[in-house]
């Protein structure tokens, strides 16, 4: 009904100038492309320049895409966490800024198992230490997590910049590094949820740019770089950087097979930094499982059947007793993965549907530059990049589930191919025609008028416009409250004192997690809680006794939180 009333909107007959949609559509795309085509001319003579200052362009790269998402908080406010995943990395934060790797189990535990929290034998997140890192990191600065989200998004766009030095002609990097703030910086979701992403791209980042830097100059500081850059993902996605150890063993077997004594220090230097974070992940694994060689999500994988295997392994089987919201999300996972083991035609059937996701590494006009990378092909560095993009996909195939974060590490090599595309573009002459150079230009307009608009969209808050966002499949930025999430919130932050909220699942119940606690339980101003029943319910309420209890039911619509009544057995109606 809201397209619908906005196109109405736009009928000729129904505006004083006569236009529909699709004009208004075409002017302001006309408008932006002659304000990009001034705003070039403007700059243009300076460009060379200030490409070759990498500091100060990777201070304006890291600044912009903070500064930019910032510009929209009045209409887009800071994203407010949202569902196991988010849950469970903002859990990681806040546990490492209380400066321990593990909280000790809560006495009543039962009331607090949620999906991806292990409750036994420490209370603590199953996920890797790195985005929990950058999350912290975030709380110190501003006591908020969010914080920590911008700052790694800042730094991927400053070190894409970086990586591409080694790679392409100065101008052509800071290109690069412009594609990836409008690309990666604002309206996508690794910028706003808490799920990461930008922290294994920028390890991705130092392992791709160290490596061509340490071919022609074989100095420790490039080895110790690139260390750097494996340990973040080590970190970050801990089997993924199995196959990005890969595929650096190849680019060092091809770059250095006649002198592979000269790479001797900088492997020294690297493997200090890979070692370290070694030893972080045995320590977190001995604080959360009490095991040195067992990973959090291994515990969780045994206890409770998720996350579930890969696709050449049969299904887990949980071994504790399962929530509501527990078991739905394992047997969900578990059809995903499916009753057997792989197949070959399931395999590659599973890896062809994946070739859609190649859109949230690429804006459309940027296909074109993928097509014009083909004769860059012929070099054997920009082969090994294909070939690194074509293992990170083969790899991560073998997992039934996929994210864009899973290959986060070879987004700069998105970006590297799409810019050597743009430049083969820019030098193409065929058949007279000389040409390249304005298409390559046009092809990099069309994604800053792209930008430009769907930012323009969400800037001006709109209600009757923002809803064509909807269509924006590949972009995601938080507006509004459709969960009721904020709602919630917002009427137990008015209420004085420290709350208890015993949150009540319908029987209609679908994948969307509410229990979520601090670090430290006891002390947080809200508690939330499984609703176990009257009689165990008692338990918790005489265990919080100077608190005031809740009842949350969240598939109420809109969520219904009223005060909690001893006794109360019945869900509310789903209006």
């Amino acid at each position: 009904m809201y397209l619908f009333e906005i196109f109405r909107s736009f009928l000729p007959m129904r505006n004083p100038i006569g236009f529909g949609a699709s004009d208004f559509v075409v002017l302001v795309v006309a408008l932006l492309l002659v304000a990009l085509l001034v705003a070039r001319a403007w700059v243009a003579p300076y460009t060379s320049e200030i490409a070759k200052r990498t500091f100060p362009c990777m201070g304006v790269l890291f600044g912009l895409p903070i500064l930019l998402r910032l510009a929209l908080l009045p209409h887009c406010p800071v994203p407010i966490a949202a569902g196991a995943d988010d849950f469970g990395y903002v859990l990681l934060g806040d546990t490492l800024r209380h400066f321990r790797l593990a909280n000790p189990t809560h006495p009543l535990y039962p009331f607090f198992e949620a999906v991806f929290i292990l409750q036994q034998p420490t209370y603590a997140s199953i996920y890797p230490l790195g985005q929990g890192i950058v999350l912290a990191l975030g709380w110190f600065i501003s006591h908020s997590f969010w914080t920590g989200v911008l700052l790694s998004v800042g730094a991927f766009c400053a070190l894409c910049y970086w990586m591409l030095r080694a790679w392409v002609a100065p101008g052509w990097a800071l290109l690069g590094g412009l594609l990836a703030v409008i690309e990666f910086g604002v309206l996508n979701e690794w910028v706003n949820s808490y799920w990461g992403g930008a922290v294994s791209a920028c390890a991705g980042c130092l392992v791709f740019g160290s490596l061509p830097r340490l071919w022609r100059s074989a100095q420790a500081r490039h080895g110790l770089l690139l260390g750097l850059g494996l340990a973040l993902q080590l970190l970050t996605r801990p089997f993924e950087t199995v196959l990005l150890a890969i595929c650096v063993a190849v680019y060092v077997f091809f770059a250095f097979r006649t002198k592979l004594m000269f790479v001797a220090r900088p492997a020294l230097a690297g493997s200090v930094a890979v070692l370290a974070a070694l030893g972080l992940m045995l320590l977190q694994n001995k604080a959360v499982t009490q095991n040195w060689t067992t990973l959090p999500y291994m515990l969780s994988r045994y206890q409770y059947g998720v996350p579930t295997t890969f696709t050449f392994q049969p299904n887990p089987v949980p071994h504790r007793q399962l929530t509501a919201e527990q078991d739905l999300d394992y047997r969900a996972q578990a059809a995903i993965h499916g009753s057997d083991t792989d197949t070959v035609a399931g395999y590659f059937n599973r890896l062809a549907y994946r070739f859609r996701y190649l859109r949230f590494f690429l804006l459309p006009p940027l296909y074109l530059a993928l097509l014009a990378v083909l004769p860059s092909l012929r070099d054997w560095r920009y082969l090994w990049a294909a070939g690194t993009i074509g293992l990170f996909a083969i790899g991560t195939n073998f997992y039934p589930f996929f994210f864009p974060h899973y290959v986060a590490a070879v987004t700069c090599l998105f970006v590297l191919l799409a810019v050597r595309g743009l430049e083969n573009l820019s030098r193409l002459n065929f058949l007279r025609w000389q040409g390249g150079e304005a298409a390559a230009q046009y092809v990099l307009l069309l994604c800053g008028v792209s930008f430009m608009f769907w930012f323009g969209l969400y800037a001006s808050g709109n209600d009757r416009l923002l809803p064509v966002t909807t269509y924006q499949r590949w972009n995601f930025i938080n507006r509004g409250d459709p969960e009721g999430r904020i709602a919630v919130h917002n009427q137990l932050a008015h209420v004085p004192g420290k709350q208890l909220v015993f949150v009540r699942y319908s029987p209609f119940h679908r994948f969307h997690e509410w229990i979520h606690n601090a670090a430290d339980i006891d002390a947080a101003q809200i508690v939330w809680a499984n609703d176990l029943g009257p009689e165990e319910n008692e338990k918790l309420l005489r265990y919080f006794a100077g608190r005031k209890p809740w009842l949350l039911e969240p598939d109420a619509h809109p969520p219904a939180l009223r005060p909690y009544e001893t006794g109360s057995g019945e869900f509310l109606t789903v209006h």
